[in-house]
């Protein structure tokens, strides 16, 4: 298989929707609103790690356009986890792209502790030999669920996907103290989000 060929669109999706959304993200700037989001990041899952999700789902090559839903990965992460609810509104709103399936790990958060709300989306790419919908992930998550998920993902990598009961038992703990630390925040958010308007009114009149 030809992988440069085969990724090209996955490329293009990642690229256009962090514009998009960081678009999304200045609009609210603009209006010295509250932005929902934080910061965006994205990625094209590498061909490893495909090969390694395809041999796991027993997906044969010609089928992994449309059985692995993450080649094309966005991460859209936010202050507050109702912020969370406004990014997946704006998202169902748009008329770019289409939702084809939602996964809520927030209210049913993964026995590993793992919280976030995953969109999988069919999005449009103008190609040389026309449109092609290809499939792409957009992860919606909190600061402090990006900061577990982040070192998870890492332990899972050091210990091929085995880590230690100990270290397992650990990070279950710190996965409650990050729904804690998210809970707390909400309950103070008003505050917050009215010194960030003071500073950033202070900021842009010196």
């Amino acid at each position: 298989m030809n992988w440069e060929a085969f990724l090209a669109p996955y490329v293009q999706v990642v690229e256009e929707l962090k514009v998009k959304l960081k678009g999304m993200r200045a609009q609210y700037e603009f209006e010295s609103r509250h932005s929902p989001i934080e910061f965006i990041t994205g990625r094209v899952k590498p061909v490893p790690s495909i090969l390694e999700k395809a041999h796991r789902k027993n997906t044969p090559l010609d089928q992994i356009e449309g059985e692995i839903q993450d080649i094309a990965g966005v991460r859209v992460v936010c202050q507050f986890v109702d912020d969370i609810r406004t990014v997946i509104d704006m998202l169902r709103n748009r008329k770019d792209f289409s939702i084809i399936e939602e996964k809520d790990y927030i209210t049913r958060q993964k026995d590993s502790g793992y919280r976030s709300y995953h969109v999988i989306i069919k999005y449009p790419v103008e190609t040389v030999h026309g449109e092609k919908k290809v499939l792409a992930e957009i992860q919606i998550r909190t600061l402090a669920m990006n900061f577990w998920a982040t070192n998870e993902h890492s332990l899972n990598y050091k210990y091929d996907g085995q880590i230690p009961s100990n270290i397992k038992s650990r990070l279950k703990r710190a996965a409650e103290a990050a729904f804690k630390l998210d809970e707390e925040m909400s309950l103070i958010k008003d505050e917050v989000q009215e010194a960030q308007r003071i500073f950033h009114k202070n900021k842009s009149t010196h």
